[in-house]
C-alpha cells in the first residue's frame, strides 16, 4: 500500500509549486496510471515521494516513511528517466553491483535478466544498448531486490507499440504476485488500458482519481475511426448531411486517408458512405484522447469543436472522493541520501573492476614509470629513492601516485557521473561504511601500483644498465613507508575530494594541490631551527606503559617520524584531516531538515 499525503513541493520564485496538496494512493494488486500532461507535476511527485525532492507531506510505503524503511531498495523499486550507469560496463557486471548493493545474492542479477528478456544481452556495453533494451534493464535493477512497490517515471516512452505492451504486461504481472505499481504517463487511452486507477492531476493538483473503467466512461471521447482513400470527400459528406439534420458532428483529418470523427456511430458513418459511393477501407469505435481537441477539419453550426458533450468530459470528470485522513498533519519531507550498498566492500570491488579502468591506468602508470627512471637514470644527478620512485625534481608527482590519485577521483567521481545507488541523478548516500570501503579498496590498489612501479623501474634499470641502486641494509624501510604513505594518502586525497566535490576531475585536481600549493606553506611553516628539539623521542615513547618495544625498533620510529616531518607528508596528512572533516561536513549537511 502506498499513500501519498498532502505533497507539495517547494514554492518557486514567482510561479506555484509545481504539486500542491496532492493526497492519493496506490492498492497492492493493482496498477495505478499517475495522469497528466506535460508539466503537471508528475514526475516531481515521485521525486516527493522518494523524499528528493524539499517540500511537505508524507508518503507511507505499507505504513513507514521511506527514510523509516531499514532496506528502502527493497521496499521500491524505482525508475526515473535514463538508466544510469557507466557505459563501458557491461549489463551483467552492473546488475551485480547492484546487486552487492541491495544485499542480495549476485545470482538474482541473471534471474531478472531471464525476466525481462536480455539473457541474450548480458555481455553488452550499456552504451551499445537501444533505448529498448535499456528500458528493460531499467525494470531489471527495479525488480533487482524484488520490492513490494515499483515506482516508473514514463516507463514506455519512446516504445514501439509492441515494446509497450511488454512492459505494461510486465507491470501486470507484479501486480498480480501482490505488489502496487505506480506509473507516469500523458497518454489517456494508454491509462486506461493498462491500468486499474488512474489518478489525473493538472497544474500539480489533483483532477480525478477514479477506477479505470469510470475513467474511460466519463474522461474519454468516443470516436469513429475512417481510413479512406477519399477523406476529403467523405469528411466534406459528413458534415453537410449533420448541418441538414441539424446534429453537432466533429470531423478531425488525421492524415490524408484518416479521420476521426465525433458525435456519431460507426452505422451512421457508414451508411452516409454507402449512399454517396464512397470507398471505406476501415470502419471502427475507438476511444478519444482527453483535454480540449484538435481543431476540426469541418463542423456544423451548431458548435466547432465541443460535440457529444466532450467538453464537459474533457474538463470536469468525477472528482476523487474526499478521504477521513484523521487529524494527520503533513510534515516536512526531509531530503535525504537513502540507500547505500549493504555490502560495500563487495559493491566497491565489483564497481572498480567491473571496467578496464584500473587495468589501463596501472598499465600506463608502469610505462611512463620505467621510461622516465631510464631518463633519470641516464642524467645520473637523480638521488635513489628519487630513481626507483620515477620521481624528477620538475614533477608534483611521481606517476605511481598521479595514477593512485587518479583511481582514488574515480572512486565517487564515478559515482556521481553515473549514479547506481539512488533514483535521482547527482546523488550518493553518504554511508561511513561505503567510505571505508573506497579507501580499503583505493589503498590496496595504490599500494599495489606503487609496488609494481618500484619493481618495474628496477627491473628496467638492471636490464637497460646492469645495476640497480636498492638500499642496503635497514636503510630500505623508511623510504618504502615513506612510499606507501606516498601513494595511500594521494589515493585517499583523490576518495574524499571526489566525494566532496561530486566530480572525478575536482579530485585530481585535489590531489595535485598538495604538492603545489600545500607543501610550499608547510615547508615555510617548519622553515628555520626549532625551540625545542624532539631529539630522543623514540626512547621516552618507548618508555610509557602501553608502547613496550625493543630498543633497536628505535630506527623504525625515528623513520617514521622523519616521514611525518617531511613537507610533503605533513602536507598530504594536513589535506586529508580537511578533505575528511568536509566529507563529513557535506555528509552531516544534506541530512538537514528544509
Amino acid at each position: 500500500m502506498l499513500q501519498a499525503i498532502g505533497l507539495t513541493s517547494a514554492p518557486r520564485r514567482g510561479l506555484p509549486p509545481a504539486v500542491d496538496d496532492l493526497t492519493f494512493e496506490a492498492r497492492p494488486g493493482k496498477v495505478t496510471a499517475l495522469l497528466g500532461d506535460a508539466g503537471a507535476g508528475k514526475t516531481t511527485a515521485l521525486r516527493l515521494m522518494l523524499e528528493l525532492e524539499p517540500g511537505r507531506g508524507v508518503t507511507y510505503f505499507r505504513g513507514r516513511p521511506l527514510h523509516r524503511v531499514p532496506h528502502p531498495g527493497r521496499e521500491v523499486g524505482v525508475l526515473l528517466g535514463d538508466v544510469p550507469g557507466n557505459p563501458s560496463r557491461t549489463v551483467r557486471n552492473q546488475l551485480r553491483m547492484l546487486c552487492a548493493a541491495a544485499g542480495v545474492p549476485a545470482s538474482r542479477a541473471d534471474a531478472v535478466l531471464e525476466v525481462v528478456g536480455i539473457a541474450g544481452l548480458r555481455d553488452q556495453r550499456l552504451g551499445s544498448l537501444s533505448l529498448g533494451m535499456d528500458r528493460r534493464l531499467g525494470l531489471a535493477a527495479a525488480l533487482l531486490a524484488d520490492p513490494c512497490t515499483l515506482l516508473l517515471d514514463e516507463p514506455a516512452a519512446g516504445l514501439s507499440p509492441r515494446e509497450r505492451n511488454w512492459v505494461y504486461a510486465l507491470l501486470r504481472g507484479h501486480a498480480d504476485l501482490g505488489g502496487a505499481v505506480l506509473f507516469t504517463t500523458d497518454d489517456a487511452k494508454e491509462a486506461a488500458r493498462s491500468a486499474d486507477q488512474v489518478v489525473t492531476i493538472a497544474g500539480g493538483r489533483l483532477v480525478a482519481d477514479q477506477d479505470a473503467a469510470e475513467f474511460s466512461r466519463t474522461r474519454l471521447r468516443p470516436r469513429v475511426v475512417v481510413r479512406t482513400p477519399y477523406a476529403a470527400r467523405l469528411a466534406d459528406v459528413l458534415g453537410r448531411e449533420a448541418r441538414d439534420r441539424q446534429r453537432t458532428v466533429e470531423i478531425v483529418e488525421d492524415s490524408g486517408t484518416r479521420l476521426s470523427v465525433y458525435g456519431s456511430s460507426c452505422a451512421e458513418v457508414g451508411e452516409v458512405a454507402y449512399r454517396h459511393g464512397v470507398l471505406v477501407h476501415q470502419l471502427a469505435d475507438e476511444t478519444g484522447d482527453t483535454g480540449v481537441p484538435a481543431p476540426p477539419r469541418q463542423a456544423t453550426d451548431a458548435g466547432s469543436g465541443s460535440g457529444n458533450g466532450s467538453e464537459g468530459a474533457s474538463a470536469g470528470g468525477v472528482e476523487a472522493e474526499g478521504r477521513d485522513w484523521g487529524a494527520v498533519v503533513p510534515p516536512p519531507s526531509g531530503v535525504r541520501r537513502l540507500g547505500g550498498p549493504l555490502r560495500p566492500l563487495r559493491y566497491e570491488l565489483r564497481r572498480m573492476f567491473g571496467t578496464a579502468a584500473p587495468v589501463l591506468t596501472a598499465a600506463a602508470v608502469l610505462v611512463v614509470s620505467v621510461l622516465v627512471a631510464l631518463v633519470l637514470a641516464r642524467t645520473g644527478r637523480t638521488p635513489q629513492n628519487r630513481l626507483l620512485a620515477a620521481w624528477p625534481e620538475l614533477l608534483p608527482l611521481p606517476p605511481a601516485a598521479l595514477g593512485a590519485g587518479l583511481l582514488g577521483a574515480l572512486a565517487f567521481g564515478e559515482e556521481y557521473r553515473y549514479p547506481a545507488l539512488a533514483a535521482d541523478r547527482g546523488t550518493v548516500p553518504r554511508r561511513l561504511g561505503l567510505l571505508t570501503a573506497k579507501l580499503g579498496v583505493c589503498g590496496g590498489l595504490a599500494l599495489v601500483l606503487g609496488a609494481l612501479a618500484v619493481g618495474a623501474d628496477a627491473a628496467a634499470l638492471w636490464l637497460v644498465f646492469d645495476r640497480v641502486p636498492l638500499p642496503s641494509g635497514g636503510e630500505w624501510i623508511a623510504p618504502a613507508v615513506s612510499w606507501a604513505g606516498l601513494v595511500v594518502g594521494c589515493a585517499w586525497a583523490g576518495v574524499l575530494a571526489s566525494g566532496v566535490f561530486r566530480s572525478a576531475l575536482a579530485g585530481l585536481g585535489a590531489v595535485l594541490a598538495v604538492p603545489v600549493l600545500v607543501v610550499p606553506l608547510v615547508r615555510r611553516a617548519l622553515a628555520g631551527p626549532s625551540a625545542y628539539p624532539t631529539s630522543g623521542l623514540a626512547a621516552r615513547l618507548r618508555g610509557l606503559p602501553w608502547a613496550q618495544w625493543p630498543p633497536e625498533a628505535d630506527r623504525v620510529v625515528h623513520g617514521a617520524i622523519r616521514v611525518m616531518v617531511q613537507p610533503v607528508g605533513a602536507a598530504l596528512a594536513l589535506s586529508l584531516m580537511v578533505l575528511l572533516c568536509a566529507y563529513g561536513f557535506t555528509g552531516l549537511r544534506s541530512r538537514v531538515r528544509w
